[in-house]
């Protein structure tokens, strides 16, 4: 039998099926490693991925046949629910019929390679959801090598990381160490000059050196950096204030210290 590729095969389950009651959990971000996807812009980016999909969640209701042959075929399982299920599942006023839950890529950090133009941008202690998302989306406009994650408070996981990341958290290299001795050891056992952002520092951003493979480090949006990186011996410098304000948004300052560095870099 011959399916119309804007209607595939879909399962059709109601609010007691135990995949609803998964979607229900990772929708919480209640199940680290998985995200909740929806809406067409949504999806749009996880197709522009490699990313596993694991379900995909299809109501014919909503009036949308967009991608959804695309989706249905990456997905390893397909199932189609009911407009009413589908207001109770979704985040979004507007979700467009689209749900998927989606396994995040994990990074190694045995497999990077690095040269004298990398950066990595280290975020130690971010709490909130949209900072975290829009220090991935930072490190992905730079071009950079990747985001380490220390002293972690936020999960990739959490909807609101692939909302800030504009899905960037599907293709930016994140890795996560829970110890801050390590991450700055496997940083400096790749030759890198580790730049740790304090308000409180003497030297600007501007004067330090960035030839070689170049790290900064930013920290949590109410306490700073921890005291662990402090203990590094690293360099810090600081984003001269100019106003009253005496201090930036945690995303802010990683995208001015990561295009300065992009820049000398590349010689802009």
């Amino acid at each position: 039998m011959t399916v119309h590729p804007a209607f595939p095969p879909a399962r059709p389950i109601g609010a007691h099926h135990p995949v609803i009651r998964d979607l229900l959990t990772v929708r919480k971000d209640g199940a680290p490693g998985r995200i909740m996807i929806e809406g067409h812009w949504e999806h749009d980016r996880l197709l522009a991925t490699k990313a596993a999909i694991e379900t995909f969640f299809w109501c014919p209701e909503a009036g949308t046949t967009y991608a959804v042959d695309r989706i249905a075929e990456r997905a390893a399982e397909v199932y189609r629910i009911s407009e009413k299920l589908l207001t109770r599942l979704a985040r979004k006023t507007r979700s467009d019929g689209l749900i998927s839950v989606v396994r995040l890529p994990v990074w190694r950090p045995h497999t990077f390679r690095f040269t004298n133009s990398s950066l990595v941008l280290v975020a130690d202690g971010v709490e909130y959801a949209g900072n975290l998302g829009t220090l991935i989306r930072t490190v992905d406009a730079a071009n950079a090598d990747c985001l380490v994650v220390t002293s972690r408070r936020a999960r990739p996981s959490h909807p609101a990381v692939y909302s800030a990341s504009r899905g960037t958290v599907l293709s930016t290299p994140l890795l996560e160490f829970d110890d801050i001795a390590q991450a700055a050891a496997w940083l400096r056992g790749h030759r890198f000059r580790i730049h740790l952002a304090d308000p409180a520092a003497t030297s600007s951003y501007r004067g330090a050196e960035y030839d070689g493979p170049t790290a900064f480090v930013v920290g949590s949006e109410g306490g700073g950096l921890s005291r662990a990186w402090h203990e590094q011996g690293c360099e810090a410098v600081s984003i001269p204030m100019l106003g009253q304000a005496d201090s930036l948004n945690v995303a802010l300052s990683a995208g001015i210290l990561l295009f300065e560095a992009r820049a000398r870099k590349e010689g802009w």
